[in-house]
């Protein structure tokens, strides 16, 4: 192997959310990937995601691409199911590393299971943007897909609502939603909602919910197999934290999926 082929495979991968919901995905990575040398970017001064524009969602996904960029990053995971929905085709060919986006990876995963209908819980930009349809439609146009938008979710996991009665609430008038849909399986569609599955548990079995976590991380190892991509070293691998805002709640909520050493930088 030439040093170049070392230096590539020694580089960092690189995540990002609007905040700690990226951690459900990037803590499924770490297990299954503990060499790999890591960068997480939690975006929490423009959070949360699911009621921006596509134009300010561009303008954030570009920053933190540009920011990623300058690790020299050898791919960048898309751990937020609205970046995917909303900006994935926008910038996909923009950068000279490979981007992972979790919606359209897991799609053709998800819609070869044997349901006739599936239901999403997802910001209200993912939901208005019909991604989740879209890409299982591609490989699979006999499943049925109701999608529910739940714009609070995300708020109420960043601000350590989980277990309020108002948080409950909502979780139950939104699962009574999608209910109406009789859908076999429900995709958890914003890496912040599985923060809510012990509430979620409340109204139907676990069994019930797809947390795509595990399917997008399958997926990436995967590719980067084929694609030689994968770092060699036996050592456990480095692990840097950055946030645009509130490092000190963002160590503290990251608890519930992740336990960071550190307090994460602060760069604008």
């Amino acid at each position: 192997m030439d040093n170049n082929e070392t230096k590539l495979n020694s580089s960092p991968i690189g995540f990002f959310d609007s905040g700690v919901g990226g951690l459900s995905v990037y803590s499924v990575f770490r297990k299954l990937l503990p060499n790999e040398n890591t960068i997480y970017y939690g975006d929490l001064k423009n959070m949360p995601y699911g009621n921006k524009t596509k134009e300010e969602l561009t303008g954030y996904a570009k920053k933190i691409l540009n920011f990623m960029a300058s690790k020299e990053v050898k791919a960048v995971v898309i751990a937020c199911n609205t970046s995917s929905a909303t900006v994935y085709d926008i910038i996909k060919n923009e950068y000279n590393f490979k981007i992972y986006p979790i919606i359209q990876s897991c799609a053709k995963v998800i819609s070869s299971y044997d349901v006739d209908t599936i239901g999403v819980f997802a910001t209200s930009a993912t939901i208005k943007s019909g991604a989740y349809a879209r890409e299982i439609e591609k490989y699979n146009p006999n499943i049925k897909v109701a999608g529910i938008a739940c714009p609070r979710w995300t708020n109420f996991v960043e601000s350590s609502l989980t277990d309020s009665e108002e948080c409950i609430e909502d979780i139950k008038n939104k699962y009574n939603e999608i209910a109406a849909f009789n859908p076999r399986k429900i995709i958890l569609g914003c890496t912040h909602y599985p923060y809510l599955l012990h509430n979620l548990t409340k109204f139907a079995p676990e069994e019930m919910f797809i947390d795509p976590a595990k399917i997008f991380v399958d997926y990436i190892k995967k590719d980067l197999s084929e694609n030689n991509l994968l770092n060699h070293s036996k050592n456990i691998g480095t692990e840097e934290f950055f946030v645009s805002a509130n490092p000190k709640e963002f160590k503290k909520n990251a608890k519930l999926f992740y336990e960071l050493k550190n307090i994460p930088a602060l760069i604008d």
